[in-house]
């Protein structure tokens, strides 16, 4: 599919896994939600869920369907997962769409482990560990997208970072849910990777 897709990380609508179906080449997913999530769906068009950018394949009113090439499928959570499982939803920003959260690609870097969860008032923290690479691309106050929800790093130290879940967060996602050992689909802000890159090349010129 041509053009350029991007979302904003501000999850739209949960969604359940209805169904998935694996062969030799590919793997097929039913995704279950509610109409209103689906308005205007066209075949074709783009869903990021879990952040995963995905192509509408077919829809109904209440369910679409995706399909995923095995490597895209064996470095996502979606190796791990089951038929009931909530996941994160967001349709693609169109030219129109205001930029309210950050830029994602939908192109999952890693995924990575939560390592801590802690009630703090009436916010969640939840503490990750990135691994080596990803490191240098994550900075504290800056965004990265988590199961596809655009989040702030509160803080980073070596390779554990801390993002806060407001209420509203909570409700609308799949992140208040996690415990301790579940792994989550993440990309870090593809300004960070520029950034990263060009330090890299810098250094690599003195």
């Amino acid at each position: 599919m041509g053009g350029l897709t991007m979302f904003s990380g501000l999850v739209t609508g949960n969604a359940q896994i209805a169904n998935i179906k694996k062969d030799e080449h590919t793997i097929t997913m039913i995704i279950k939600t509610v109409p209103a999530n689906l308005k205007d769906l066209k075949i074709g068009d783009s869903i990021a869920v879990n952040g995963c950018c995905l192509t509408v394949e077919s829809f109904t009113e209440t369910t679409f369907t995706v399909t995923m090439m095995p490597q895209t499928f064996k470095k996502t959570i979606f190796k791990d997962s089951k038929i009931g499982n909530q996941v994160n939803m967001e349709r693609s920003l169109q030219l129109k769409s205001r930029l309210e959260g950050h830029i994602v690609t939908g192109h999952i870097d890693d995924v990575i482990s939560l390592v801590k969860k802690q009630q703090n008032e009436n916010a969640v923290e939840l503490f990750f560990q990135l691994p080596q690479r990803l490191i240098n691309q994550v900075v504290a106050q800056g965004s990265i997208a988590i199961n596809g929800t655009s989040l702030t790093v509160m803080d980073i130290h070596d390779d554990i970072f801390s993002v806060g879940l407001i209420p509203h967060t909570q409700e609308e996602t799949n992140l208040a849910k996690l415990n301790v050992g579940d792994q989550v689909n993440v990309e870090t802000d593809i300004l960070g990777k520029y950034v990263a890159k060009n330090l890299v090349n810098f250094q690599g010129a003195q």
